[in-house]
């Protein structure tokens, strides 16, 4: 019988990978996923009561995605640490990034080229040294694939 996972997702099995390497010493992540939508303001049929059509309609005219990122920079860093994203901002480029489940690499549910949007790096007094940064996609995804994430199974019907 196959490992099922059950209960809560565990953050700590979900990874951004960059250029290959993931996100190094990292503490969160978060994707967001945003529409770009276009109002349609419509009058309503004459059956209609008067004040009706108040609602108005959309439809989605663009997507994106957003991926952050957070983690505790180290020295010696063998992952995609600040020191590998600050050289990749610099450089003005597009990375490959792709998110997916520890233990999932070939299989990730999101992949493609993304920009840096924003490194930050704070270094505070008596305290760990922290980064974090923000990866815009750069045109559609390669891999968009919601079956590559793994969900508690259905209950059985009785």
């Amino acid at each position: 019988m196959e490992n099922i996972k059950r209960g809560y997702c565990n953050g700590s099995d979900m990874l951004v990978y960059v250029d290959g390497l993931a996100t190094g010493h990292s503490t969160t992540h978060t994707t967001s996923c945003q529409s770009e939508t276009k109002e349609h303001a419509v009058k309503p049929p004459a059956i209609k009561g008067i004040s009706s059509g108040k609602f108005k309609g959309k439809t989605v005219t663009g997507l994106g995605i957003t991926v952050s990122a957070e983690g505790m920079v180290f020295y010696g860093e063998s992952e995609a640490g600040y020191k590998i994203l600050f050289k990749a901002w610099k450089e003005g480029r597009s990375i490959k990034l792709k998110c997916m489940e520890r233990g999932s690499s070939d299989k990730p549910y999101l992949a493609g080229n993304f920009v840096i949007a924003s490194l930050e790096r704070s270094d505070p007094a008596n305290d760990d040294s922290t980064y974090s940064v923000s990866f815009e996609n750069d045109g559609e995804p390669d891999i968009l694939d919601e079956t590559a994430l793994t969900e508690e199974p259905e209950a059985e019907q009785e």
